[in-house]
């Protein structure tokens, strides 16, 4: 037991930092290419800050693991709004851009409902298992596609501001990039090797190891960006980062997951997103009560306590 909990541990390091040094290498070859500062912010800047998730999910599910991956995506999404979120209004309020509000929020709930919808078989077709299939990844996928290029339109259209990337030189821009990818696979490997192992040990559900203990460890790069960003005023950044976080974790790592193997939805799981898509709708909320367009400390200890409470209702359930 102590002996795989060092191993998520270490797993957790390696996710963490490999997804730093994998972004800050790629990021510089791309711009050394000539690719602008504007689509590498876009794609892999973005995307490095989901890295970990997107490596556990990828080696869980060749493990078999599927409860666990996807345990793992509703867990992040829920750490992301509740508690990074949370965190960082104990810190200042959080006033949102209206973009933010009336765009990112809605889509974000949005594709949380298409994963109850795909992942609803019995109640839509009358069949069981309930199932992401591989046509229900790749249509997940299409529609980050189409995030990105709308994204991105938004932004050439001036509604955000360009990425500052650093350019390194070649050598430590390769040696960053390969190290960061052996560091995330190996992270990876070892984070749900010693899941694993501490679920069947426990004699837990995977979905609850996923949904706590891995969701929380691969959300770490999460929270402390959104609480760093809050603490220097960068409020866009915060709250925008954790919104375009969730979305690549539905769209992008479940997409990709259910591509590499069918997922198998069960009643945890439904459960799990749904709770997701309220916590999405409360955030909606939230901006239309008290000081418009803001998230309040109130508001923000009642998503950690809300937190809490479902944690320890997902661990009796488990």
């Amino acid at each position: 037991m102590i002996i795989n909990s060092v191993m998520v541990l270490a797993g957790f390091f390696l996710l963490i930092r490999g997804a730093d040094y994998f972004v800050t290498g790629t990021a510089s070859i791309a711009r050394k290419l000539g690719i602008p500062a504007l689509i590498v912010g876009l794609t892999i800047v973005a995307i490095g800050t989901s890295a970990p998730e997107l490596c556990v999910n990828v080696i869980a599910v060749v493990r078999g693991a599927f409860d666990l991956s996807i345990g793992n995506i509703m867990g992040s999404n829920l750490v992301n709004i509740m508690v990074a979120l949370g965190l960082a209004t104990a810190i200042v309020p959080l006033k949102l851009k209206q973009g933010t509000v009336w765009k990112e929020i809605p889509f974000a709930l949005l594709v949380t409902f298409i994963v109850l919808v795909f992942g609803s078989d019995f109640l839509f077709d009358g069949t069981l298992p309930n199932v992401l299939s591989r046509t229900d990844g790749m249509a997940l996928i299409a529609l980050f596609l189409i995030f990105i290029a709308y994204t991105f339109g938004m932004t050439k259209s001036g509604e955000q501001p360009e990425e500052h990337i650093e350019v390194t030189p070649w050598l430590r821009s390769l040696t960053f990039t390969l190290g960061g990818m052996t560091a995330l696979i190996l992270g990876g490997y070892i984070t749900v090797e010693g899941a694993v192992q501490i679920a069947t040990t426990l004699g837990i559900s995977q979905n609850l190891i996923g949904l706590t203990i891995v969701a929380i460890g691969t959300s770490l790069p999460e929270i402390v960006t959104t609480v760093i960003a809050a603490k220097k005023g960068h409020i866009d950044l915060a709250v925008g980062g954790i919104v375009g976080s969730n979305i690549f974790n539905i769209l992008l790592i479940l997409g990709v997951s259910a591509t590499i193997h069918p997922l198998t939805f069960s009643l945890d799981s439904t459960t799990d997103t749904l709770v997701v898509a309220c916590m999405t709708l409360l955030l909606f909320f939230f901006m239309f009560i008290g000081k418009r367009h803001t998230l309040d400390r109130k508001q923000g200890i009642l998503f950690i306590i809300l937190y809490g409470l479902y944690v320890t209702f997902a661990i009796f359930r488990g």
